[in-house]
């Protein structure tokens, strides 16, 4: 079943009944409307409908008793700052009901099977990324394939930092120096919050398959309480990356996350990709990915299943 993206961007009033998220609009329930009206505005969605709640405003309410019943159903609720990009991302602390097994061969996994799990993430990353470019930028991309072809062991030669430095150059032609850059000017906040979103979306994959999304395979950064969801989404951020040149390319103003631009985000949940032959919604892929990668720290299998642009 393809889990539901809510977002809410305005005041409101989210509480929980009869296993429904129940709706409200505070300036409706504050003004002198009649109760028929009030009624009339009170929406409700199944709980077990949500995959992705997304808060940005900061005159939301939200029950303790909502917020129990989401995690219970494995949603990732994603929080904003006052400068409408994700700040915070609250998992379910218990996702599986073997995931003491799962976690302790996740823990347990040697160096070299870390790598090699490395080595075939940047394999396909690269490979996206070059398809990206030659698809949306008709680039040459011989250089993109041979270091995709190249990619050892732990990328011990780093060649993902190189098809990155092509990449990001002719990504944005018509920008120019376009840095990729957290800070960096625009469409760094379109891609900062496409990647947050994409990061929700496999963090919680991780926790439904009863990995631990702290401990990676290749990012060991000691503040980052999500190191692995940030190596299992490179592959994943082409697609991203592709959205996002499409926005910018149709001359819509992105300086700004209007409410439009952000309409067009949101979908990357549902996004059509294509892994192990067939086509799934990302959010789909994003669990058949994370369950093969379960298997592999079981020692049941030796290969990630990625999506491919190819």
């Amino acid at each position: 079943m393809i889990k539901r993206t809510l977002y809410f961007g305005n005041p409101a009033y989210l509480s929980l009944k009869d296993e429904q998220v129940v709706i409200k609009i505070p300036a409706i329930e504050k003004r002198d409307f009649d109760d028929e009206v009030k009624q009339k505005a009170i929406r409700t969605i199944p709980i077990e409908d949500i995959g992705v709640l997304i808060l940005d405003n900061k005159q939301i309410t939200i029950t303790q008793g909502l917020l129990e019943k989401l995690l219970e159903n494995n949603c990732a609720v994603v929080t904003c700052d006052s400068t409408c990009l994700p700040v915070g991302l609250m998992l379910p602390l218990c996702g599986n009901s073997i995931q003491t097994e799962r976690m302790r061969d996740q823990i347990e996994a040697s160096l070299p099977l870390k790598k090699q799990l490395w080595q075939q993430t940047i394999i396909a990353k690269i490979e996206n990324q070059a398809h990206v470019l030659r698809e949306m930028r008709n680039a040459e991309i011989g250089n993109m394939q041979h270091w995709a072809n190249d990619v050892r062991s732990g990328d011990s030669e780093n060649k993902e930092a190189r098809a990155a430095a092509y990449y990001w150059k002719n990504a944005f032609p018509t920008i120019k120096d376009f840095v990729r850059s957290r800070e960096g000017d625009a469409p760094n906040n379109l891609l900062n919050y496409g990647y947050a979103i994409l990061r929700a979306v496999i963090a919680r994959a991780l926790v439904s398959n009863g990995l631990l999304p702290t401990f990676g395979i290749h990012h060991k950064n000691k503040y980052n309480a999500y190191c692995l969801a940030d190596d299992i989404m490179e592959p994943y951020r082409p697609y991203v990356d592709r959205l996002i040149m499409q926005i910018f390319d149709s001359q819509i103003d992105c300086s700004a996350l209007t409410k439009d631009i952000k309409v067009k985000l949101l979908e990357i949940p549902v996004m059509e990709v294509c892994i192990n032959n067939l086509r799934r919604p990302l959010m789909v892929a994003a669990s058949i990915t994370t369950s093969s990668l379960q298997k592999c720290f079981a020692g049941e299998s030796r290969k990630i299943l990625y999506p491919s642009m190819s």
